[in-house]
């Protein structure tokens, strides 16, 4: 796998407290409800919120994708930091096909102000190998359509 230095911020402003928008992050039973993009679903094997805990989900194209119905793409990795209501930082390695393609290490900051909670997600990929290239250039697309869906689930 080759180094590869690719980095996406994104930020939100949602209208729900801080403690909400946290446990959306943190309760693996609240996360299998918005994470992924459109017309994905997902899930979740395992979601250890702690230093070291583990994260293993499997994202799964649904009917609306067409072709790409029924794909699982799998993601494990690790949580880094757990600093509560305030930071979330955990590692991702994306598998295709089997094969890992894809590293990436993602910070979520949280702060709430007015009633409202401000939020940034920055992703670093650090490694990736050719078949990443797809993955790579959904990203920002996938990333914004997730964070909508986190959206939608908070109104409800």
């Amino acid at each position: 796998m080759e180094e590869i230095h690719k980095e996406l911020t994104l930020e939100r402003v949602y209208d729900a407290p801080l403690d909400l928008v946290w446990k959306a992050w943190t309760d693996p039973q609240m996360v299998v409800q918005w994470w992924a993009p459109n017309g994905v679903t997902n899930e979740i094997n395992e979601w250890d919120v702690q230093p070291g805990g583990k994260l293993d989900l499997v994202m799964v194209a649904g009917k609306d994708l067409g072709k790409m119905a029924g794909q699982r793409w799998p993601m494990n990795g690790e949580f880094k930091e757990v600093d509560q209501q305030s930071k979330l930082s955990f590692t991702g390695n994306a598998v295709l096909n089997g094969k890992e393609v894809m590293q990436h290490l993602t910070t979520v900051t949280f702060e709430e102000k007015d009633g409202k909670t401000h939020m940034t997600v920055h992703i670093q990929v650090t490694k990736a190998i050719p078949e990443a290239a797809g993955p790579l250039a959904g990203m920002e697309m996938g990333w914004n359509q997730q964070l909508d869906k986190l959206g939608e689930f908070l109104r409800k």
